[in-house]
């Protein structure tokens, strides 16, 4: 009988089928790579199972165990077992810097898949370099990759720095010149406001009024009668429950036939426009995973819808009524990708080798593969951000539309550097 040969690329692609391992040769096959390892390597999830971002939290552990899930069919990273440990960080920064520890103490973790909760992010990250762990931040706020970041911070998606420097040439063109924002009071909301109050005088526009919002408001009209009258465009920042509140509030007071609306994924993320009864359509949302397949309408998409289990269209769960955060989710499922590179490129064995493993993902460049299905990208070497393509969409008929591709060049050259992590000591 002819032997198959049976490749990386080929081997994935069975993995993701379930039949990866049908075959007692494919069972050898892995058996025997891992009896050549010294022990297993452990990533941690520092993960947001619980508390206000935990419809996220879901998706990035599901990616995430995914990603591990077909390395380790396929041999595992330098014939080594990987073991993911998860620890849930409540979506809350005090707890969530103590299981960062457990994580790193206790769980034996040597790399990080982080939270997307900015401000979980940034009370893990001082942990992080204190125990000399890469940490790859899966929220915005640009600090982590910014003033405060360290050798040990990195990101593979984006940030509100790059979100601003993609997406406001464009808006400020196309939407207009006046500007108000209305941000939730935290860590996120506030970067957002800043970066984007830049780029909007940046591209020629101004910006009215900065109008912060408490977590635990309710009622959005004293918040929303704040906005300026002459705005032609106002951006909202809030997440979750906040974000449905301000978009029907918003539209029952009839802000939407006074000016147009823009904002970033993270506002209606893991939500169908469908379920709030039309309030965000018209809507303007940046992105950076086209939620709608036929956006990036490729076998890599394609394939990791099919492994996540969402539909192409809505990105819900097949079967089910959630839906994924499909700009932010990706980068658990890419991280691990990424992490796996680095051990390999640079021998890495145990703790020691830390130091080659963060030069390697230092300018590190991934092609669009199922490995790294939202495209393209690179980790910019002196800041550790994620350089990648990104959209912006509309909400019609209660689909993500997209309008505009912005290639990862042409935003790299409007984020210029702001601080070189690089030649931090590790």
């Amino acid at each position: 009988m002819k032997q198959r040969n049976v490749t990386r690329r080929s081997f994935l692609d069975a993995a993701l089928k379930g039949g990866a391992l049908a075959s007692t040769a494919s069972l050898t096959i892995t058996k025997d790579l891992f009896a050549q390892a010294s022990g297993p390597i452990v990533i941690g999830h520092h993960c947001d199972l619980t508390g206000v971002i935990s419809s996220w939290g879901f998706w990035h552990d599901k990616c995430a165990k995914a990603a591990v899930d077909i390395i380790n069919k396929g041999g595992g990273i330098s014939g080594r077992k990987v073991e993911l440990v998860t620890e849930d960080t409540e979506s809350n920064p005090a707890p969530g810097a103590r299981k960062l520890r457990n994580l790193i103490q206790r769980g034996n973790a040597e790399f990080i898949v982080g939270s997307v909760h900015s401000g979980v992010m940034l009370a893990a990250l001082p942990i992080a370099s204190e125990f000399k762990t890469p940490y790859f931040s899966t929220g915005e706020a640009t600090e982590v990759t910014g003033s405060k970041g360290t050798r040990f911070s990195f990101r593979t998606g984006t940030d509100t720095y790059s979100i601003a420097a993609a997406s406001m040439p464009w808006c400020v063109e196309n939407l207009g010149k006046v500007w108000s924002v209305i941000y939730a009071d935290y860590a996120w909301g506030q970067s957002t406001n800043q970066e984007s109050k830049l780029y909007i005088e940046k591209a020629g526009g101004k910006v009215l009024a900065s109008i912060p919002v408490p977590l635990d408001t309710k009622d959005f009209v004293p918040y929303v009668a704040q906005i300026p009258g002459e705005s032609e465009v106002v951006l909202p920042a809030f997440i979750g429950s906040l974000s449905v509140a301000f978009y029907t509030q918003a539209k029952a007071m009839g802000l939407d036939k006074k000016m147009k609306m823009f904002s970033s994924s993270a506002s209606l993320e893991s939500i169908d426009p469908g379920d709030i009864q039309g309030a965000a359509e018209g809507v303007y949302f940046f992105e950076n995973f086209p939620r709608m397949l036929a956006h990036k309408n490729d076998e890599y998409h394609k394939e990791f819808n099919k492994a996540i289990g969402i539909d192409d269209v809505y990105a819900k769960e097949i079967g089910g009524t959630r839906v994924m955060d499909k700009s932010h989710g990706w980068q658990a499922w890419e991280d691990v990708f990424a992490i796996k590179a680095a051990i390999e490129t640079s021998g890495y064995k145990g703790r020691k080798d830390i130091e080659g493993a963060i030069q390697a993902l230092e300018g590190m460049q991934m092609k669009n593969s199922l490995e790294h299905p939202q495209g393209d990208k690179l980790i910019r070497k002196e800041d550790h951000a994620g350089i990648i393509d990104c959209y912006i969409s509309r909400v019609e008929q209660g689909k993500y539309e997209v309008k505009r591709r912005i290639p990862k060049e042409d935003i790299a050259k409007n984020m210029p550097l702001r601080h070189n992590l690089s030649t931090m000591p590790v």
